[in-house]
């Protein structure tokens, strides 16, 4: 089994503070970011960055569909953290300052993959169709924050 890495990133023209909160705000904000890939959206606990438990499904192909109960944590400011609870998968959200009024958000997921061939296609085409998917969350995250 080897691990699978998806990563994209996007500068946005908002502060790095303004960015981080709309991605930690699980009961308003993110909600609103997500593109069709996402159902079933739920905030079980928290809400708010650190302590929140969340529930999602995410379909990243037709015939694909990842039941995730994600805890989040902030292990270093401007980072949030969502481990799902069902698999191994972890996203990492880094939000660092990128010159005057502007944002560098950067996501990255990692999985363990499966092994075989359907591994080789999973580690081949998941980072890229994962990546489209969080392209949109970042460009919606954009439009979010600067209004």
């Amino acid at each position: 089994m080897a691990q699978v890495e998806a990563t994209t990133e996007r500068i946005i023209a908002a502060d790095a503070e303004t960015v981080f909160d709309a991605l930690a705000d699980y009961t308003g904000t993110r909600g609103k970011l997500l593109p069709e890939h996402f159902s079933e959206y739920e905030v079980r606990e928290g809400g708010d960055g650190e302590g929140t438990l969340v529930h999602w499904k995410l379909q990243a192909t037709s015939k694909r569909v990842r039941d995730c109960l994600l805890e989040v944590t902030e292990p270093t400011d401007g980072q949030l953290v969502e481990k799902d609870r069902n698999s191994s998968m972890v996203t990492t959200w880094t939000v660092t300052p990128a010159g005057e009024g502007k944002a560098r958000a950067v996501v990255t997921t990692v999985w363990n993959g499966a092994g075989g061939i359907g591994g080789f296609f999973e580690r081949t085409f998941a980072p890229k169709g994962l990546g489209r998917i969080y392209d949109t969350v970042l460009a919606n995250l954009a439009a979010q924050v600067e209004r």
